[in-house]
C-alpha cells in the first residue's frame, strides 16, 4: 500500500486545498447571510435580477466566471487595480484568487441553504418576542438565529465542498502553480496530463472523496446536534 502514500507536494496541493476552502467559506457566510436575509425577506425592485446574479455561477460554465473574475479583479481590472492601488490585495495567481473563485461557486449554494431555513421560520414566533419587549437585534440573536442554524452549516459545508471541487474558475483565474494555486483538482488534472500519473492522480482523488465525505458527514452531525437543542 506504499503507492498510497502522498509525496510532499500532493500534502502541499491538500494543504492548500483546504486552506483555500476555509477561507473561502468563512468569508462568504456573512455575505451569504445578508443576501439570503434580503431575498427571504426582502421587498424590493430588483429582487429578481439580484437572484439571478447570485445564482448565475450555477449557470454559467467556469470557465467563464474565472475569465470575468480574471477580467475585474486582475492586476489591471477595475476592482483588482483599485484593491492593489489603495490596499495592497492581489488576487491574480495568487492563493487568495483562488478563495475568491471557490467562494464565488459556492456562493449559490450557501445562499440558497440559508434562504430556505429563513423561509421556514415562523414568522409569529418573532412577533410575539417583540411583543413582550424585546428589540429587533435581541429578537433576532436569541429567535431567528438559533433557527436557522441548521441551515446556515447546511450552506458552509455546501461552500466548502463545492470550494474543495472547483476547477474551472480557478485555473482560469489563478493558473495551476505548484504551491501557490495548485489545488487538488489542479493536481489531478496535472498528473493525467503526464505519463505514469495514473498513480498520483488516484492518490488524489481518493483524497477528495475522502474529505467531500467527512464534510458532508460531519454538516449532518452538527444539523442533528442543533435541532435536537431547538426541540
Amino acid at each position: 500500500m506504499e503507492w498510497l502514500d502522498l509525496s510532499p507536494d500532493e500534502w502541499t496541493a491538500v494543504r492548500l486545498s483546504i486552506k483555500v476552502s476555509v477561507w473561502a467559506t468563512v468569508v462568504s457566510l456573512p455575505f451569504g447571510l445578508l443576501i439570503a436575509h434580503l431575498l427571504a425577506r426582502g421587498r424590493f425592485p430588483g429582487k429578481s435580477v439580484l437572484n439571478g446574479i447570485v445564482h448565475l455561477p450555477l449557470i454559467l460554465p467556469p470557465v467563464v466566471t474565472g475569465y470575468l473574475l480574471l477580467l475585474s479583479f486582475g492586476r489591471r481590472g477595475p476592482i483588482g487595480g483599485f484593491l492593489d492601488q489603495y490596499f495592497g490585495l492581489v488576487f491574480s495567481f495568487r492563493w487568495t484568487g483562488a478563495a475568491l473563485a471557490c467562494g464565488i461557486m459556492g456562493f449559490p449554494l450557501m445562499v440558497r441553504a440559508i434562504r430556505l431555513s429563513i423561509e421556514a421560520v415562523d414568522r409569529r414566533l418573532e412577533a410575539a418576542a417583540g411583543t413582550l419587549g424585546a428589540n429587533p437585534a435581541w429578537v433576532y440573536a436569541t429567535i431567528t438565529l438559533p433557527l436557522i442554524l441548521p441551515g446556515m452549516i447546511a450552506g458552509m459545508i455546501l461552500c466548502f465542498a463545492k470550494a474543495m471541487g472547483e476547477f474551472g474558475a480557478t485555473i482560469t483565474f489563478v493558473s495551476n502553480i505548484p504551491g501557490e494555486t495548485q489545488t487538488l483538482p489542479s493536481a489531478i488534472y496535472t498528473f493525467t496530463q503526464v505519463p505514469g500519473g495514473e498513480l498520483g492522480a488516484l492518490r488524489l482523488t481518493l483524497v477528495s472523496i475522502a474529505i467531500a465525505m467527512a464534510a458532508l458527514v460531519a454538516s449532518e452531525v452538527l444539523a442533528r446536534r442543533v435541532s435536537r437543542r431547538m426541540d
